[in-house]
């Protein structure tokens, strides 16, 4: 009878196969794993952790964010916590800054190297939900045997990126199980969850950054990436998400070049969603105002002379 395959043998196999690599994403990242970064899947060496005072300094340098993450982060982990699943949150270099587990639970993840201050980049620990996640900037599920450590299978992870307000990843969302059992139907469901709450934490940062701004909302191809821009009282646009940037041909990464809102969104040729909802919030505010155009301003946090061009550019109040 022929000795069962170990997974070492399989990773292995993989990677000196000219096909595999163009075949498989996963295939892809084991491919990485050794050729570029020279691990070994029979490794069983714990994750790395940071510092104490390294850690400090990450979660000092994230304090915001991740004051704008906690409350999503517990919405999540509300849940998916009692299906026996962690949430993770870690930094853009695949360090874990915060979690929510169960008590219960919490021993076996301590084990894997589930915990606060655990390095868990692709470079270090190879094809894994949070390493991977950040190298291909995508979401990803790495299912059990589709880790390339054999100490990883047992696990299951499900990660998004977050995008920050300059374009650049800033952040992992995962979620991470310890059961025998998980399957690959229930991970897809898992995901979901996991990619609108990485798209509410990029929104709700975005909009904490720019909080004395108006934002402006456009509808978007990708449903799972908040498309929102930031435009100031003078009608300058300062501020863009990722996905607004992709839409409007804006510089991908980096601060902004402040320019006209009316340059940017246009009225025949940019993308009819931002104009909608730019018409929607000055209709309401109207509405609200019962037609004072001074109040209405104040609710938009725009001078009253502001208002008076938007609406003029918008057909509203023409006769």
């Amino acid at each position: 009878m022929p000795s069962k395959t170990s997974h070492a043998d399989k990773v292995l196999e993989a990677t000196s196969s000219a096909s595999a690599a163009a075949r498989s994403q996963v295939a892809a990242s084991w491919n990485r794993s050794v050729l570029k970064h020279g691990l070994n899947p029979d490794n069983d060496r714990a994750p790395e952790l940071i510092e104490e005072s390294a850690l400090r300094e990450r979660l000092q340098a994230h304090e915001q964010f991740m004051m704008v993450a906690a409350p999503r982060l517990d919405a999540l982990y509300t849940l998916v916590g009692q299906s026996g699943c962690a949430v993770l949150l870690t930094d853009a270099e695949g360090v874990i800054l915060d979690q929510r587990m169960s008590d219960t639970d919490t021993p076996t993840f301590e084990v894997w190297g589930l915990r606060a201050g655990a390095d868990w980049s692709e470079e270090r620990e190879g094809t894994n939900g949070i390493g991977t996640c950040l190298t291909e900037r995508r979401r990803v599920i790495i299912h059990q045997d589709e880790h390339f450590h054999a100490r990883n299978i047992g696990m299951s992870c499900i990660d998004a990126p977050i995008f920050g307000v300059n374009g650049q990843i800033v952040a992992a969302l995962d979620v991470s199980s310890a059961r025998a059992d998980q399957t690959e139907a229930f991970n897809r469901l898992i995901a979901a969850q996991v990619a609108q709450t990485a798209r509410a934490i990029e929104e709700a940062n975005f909009r904490a950054a720019f909080a004395s701004a108006r934002i402006v909302v456009a509808e978007c191809d990708d449903g799972d990436s908040a498309s929102l821009l930031a435009i100031d009282r003078d009608d300058l646009v300062v501020g863009a998400t990722r996905e607004a940037r992709r839409a409007f041909g804006l510089a991908g990464t980096g601060p902004l070049q402040a320019r006209p809102a009316s340059d940017i969104l246009g009225r025949e040729d940019g993308p009819t969603g931002f104009e909608r909802a730019e018409r929607a919030a000055v209709i309401r505010a109207l509405a609200r105002a019962n037609g004072n155009v001074s109040e209405a301003a104040r609710q938009l946090g725009v001078a009253r002379a502001t208002l008076y061009r938007r609406m003029k550019r918008l057909g509203l109040g023409e006769n």
